[in-house]
C-alpha cells in the first residue's frame, strides 16, 4: 500500500470512529432533556479524538502548545453559545447561529494574535465564565416538546464533527501546534445542535440546551489547563487521559448536584 493510500485510511478509519462517538453521545443527548443533554454535550466529542490522533502524530511538546491555544478558545466558545442564547429567543436559526458563529471568528481571530500564557489563558476563562454564567442563568429552563428525529439528524451531526477530526489531522503539519489547537475547539457540538434542534423544538428550548452547557464548558476548560501542565512534562498519554477523567468527573459532579438540588426544591 503506498503512503497515500494509507494515510487516507486511517484518516478515513479516524473519522468514522469519531462519527461512531458521536452518534452515540447524539442519542443519550436527545433522550435526557436539556441538563443531561448539555453535560453530555461538554464532553470532549470532538476535541477528544482531534487531540488522540494529534498525539499519534506529534510530540508531547506539540500537545501542550496545542492546549495553550485551546484555553482562550474555549473562552470564545462561551460568547458564541451566550450570543446565540439571547438571539435565539426571539429569531431564527439563521440568524441566531451566524452571529454566534461571526462572534466566535473574530474572538479566534484575536486570540491567535496574542501570545497566550497558561496564567493568560486562564485568567481569560475566569472572566469569561464571571461575565456569562450570570447572564445565561435566566434561559437555562424552557419547556421541551417531544423531539421527532429525522433521518438525517445523527448522520449530519456525524459527518459535521467527522470532517472537522479530518480537517484537524490533516492539516496540524502546516497549521502547527497553535492552530491545530484552535481548530480542534470549534464548537461543531454546540452548533450542529442548534443547527438541528432549533427548526423543530423552537429557540428557546435550544438555547436551555446551550445555557446549561455553560458550567460544563468550565470544567472542559479546566481539563485543557491541566492537560497542557501535563503534556510540558513529557507525557502525551497522561495529559489526554487527566484531562479526559477532569471532564467526566466534573459532569457527574453537576449531575449529582442537579439532582440534589432539585430532591430539596
Amino acid at each position: 500500500m503506498s503512503p497515500d493510500v494509507a494515510f487516507i485510511a486511517v484518516l478515513i478509519l479516524r473519522m468514522a470512529i469519531t462519527a461512531a462517538f458521536v452518534i452515540s453521545a447524539s442519542i443519550i443527548t436527545e433522550r435526557s432533556g436539556p441538563a443531561i443533554g448539555a453535560l453530555v454535550a461538554t464532553l470532549p466529542i470532538s476535541a477528544g479524538p482531534s487531540y488522540v490522533f494529534l498525539a499519534m502524530d506529534h510530540d508531547a511538546a506539540f500537545i501542550a502548545q496545542g492546549a495553550l491555544a485551546s484555553l482562550p478558545i474555549n473562552a470564545a466558545t462561551m460568547f458564541l453559545g451566550l450570543t446565540y442564547i439571547f438571539l435565539a429567543q426571539r429569531n431564527n436559526v439563521v440568524l441566531s447561529l451566524g452571529a454566534a458563529i461571526i462572534v466566535w471568528l473574530v474572538l479566534a481571530y484575536i486570540v491567535q494574535l496574542i501570545d497566550w500564557t497558561l496564567l493568560g489563558g486562564i485568567a481569560v476563562n475566569v472572566v469569561t465564565f464571571a461575565i456569562c454564567l450570570p447572564l445565561m442563568a435566566r434561559f437555562r429552563h424552557a419547556k421541551m416538546p417531544v423531539i421527532t428525529r429525522r433521518w438525517y439528524d445523527i448522520p449530519l451531526r456525524a459527518a459535521l464533527v467527522a470532517t472537522l477530526v479530518g480537517a484537524v489531522v490533516t492539516l496540524s503539519a502546516t497549521i502547527g501546534p497553535t492552530g491545530s489547537g484552535m481548530l480542534a475547539l470549534y464548537p461543531i457540538v454546540f452548533t450542529s445542535l442548534m443547527l438541528i434542534l432549533h427548526p423543530r423544538i423552537g429557540g428557546p428550548p435550544t438555547a436551555a440546551v446551550i445555557a446549561n452547557g455553560g458550567w460544563g464548558l468550565m470544567g472542559f476548560g479546566i481539563a485543557v489547563a491541566a492537560m497542557h501542565v501535563l503534556a510540558l512534562r513529557g507525557s502525551s498519554v497522561i495529559a489526554l487521559g487527566a484531562a479526559l477523567l477532569i471532564c467526566m468527573a466534573w459532569n457527574l459532579g453537576l449531575w449529582g448536584w442537579g439532582r440534589r438540588k432539585a430532591r430539596y426544591v
